[in-house]
């Protein structure tokens, strides 16, 4: 049997290589032992930069809801407190939206934890649990959270 040699498979890697670099300074972009490590590198950077982003937008949510419940007299925590009991089952993602959605309104979902609290609802009668909500430039079906 004749020897294999990998001439055009290596070749190939090669250029896949350099393609994916294509733009990089330096060494890193040109010369293939460099741009390996780079690649890889970028692969890492480009997972931990994903995990980061759901972080980070999960602290704006945060910042948001802060806000808005400061804007009417209650704690961040409260509110979120007060949510668990209503059985209000939204993300914060969607509370935030609704925060921005109802701002120059009057606040129907921190009314509503208000409202739990001072009824004591989530220990005897839950409220109807929420699910699922999907925002529209119309905010009327703001008035089922409570």
């Amino acid at each position: 049997m004749p020897r294999v040699r990998k001439g055009a498979a290596r070749h190939q890697a090669k250029k896949r290589i350099l393609r994916a670099v294509k733009g990089y300074r330096g060494p890193s972009g040109h010369l293939y032992r460099s741009a390996k490590i780079a690649v890889v590198r970028a692969a890492v950077n480009a997972r931990i930069g994903r995990k980061r982003k759901k972080r980070d937008f999960r602290g704006l949510w945060i910042i948001r809801l802060s806000a808005a419940c400061g804007e009417r007299d209650i704690r961040y925590s409260q509110f979120i407190n007060g949510c668990k009991k209503a059985n209000i089952g939204l993300n914060r993602k969607m509370m935030s939206e609704i925060a921005i959605a109802d701002r120059v309104q009057d606040g129907t979902a921190i009314l509503a934890v208000r409202r739990c609290r001072r009824l004591e609802v989530g220990v005897a009668q839950p409220a109807e649990k929420v699910r699922f909500l999907h925002l529209s430039k119309d905010t009327s079906f703001l008035s089922t959270l409570y």
